[in-house]
């Protein structure tokens, strides 16, 4: 009875996070996910890369804003704020359009 109770709690709570996950948007693909018991390092994997995936995000949107900031600045060229940030010359150069808008 014991087992019964454990494999009923582990799938409403695999299914929880999986729902969870979804919501917040999360790109990993959990459909082979059927117990957070048997499949934790499937589980494990799918979240360091998610996770992995939003650091280089936030990275990239904060060097971006470094960029608009320089540019705002008006000191240096698009190819310094380039070479600065390590942003290609023609990303540089789109911020410096939309910051025009």
């Amino acid at each position: 009875m014991y087992e019964t109770h454990k494999e009923h709690i582990d799938k409403i709570i695999t299914r929880w996070l999986k729902r969870h996950l979804q919501r917040l948007g999360a790109e990993v693909d959990l459909n082979q996910l059927n117990s957070l018991v048997e499949d934790k390092d499937m589980l494990a994997e799918n979240l360091e890369n998610w996770a992995q995936q939003e650091r280089q995000e936030g990275e990239k949107l904060g060097i971006e804003k470094t960029a608009r900031n320089l540019l705002k600045l008006g000191v240096l060229s698009d190819e310094q704020i380039a070479e600065v940030t390590g942003l290609a010359l023609e990303d540089v150069v789109k911020l410096r359009i939309e910051g025009k808008r």
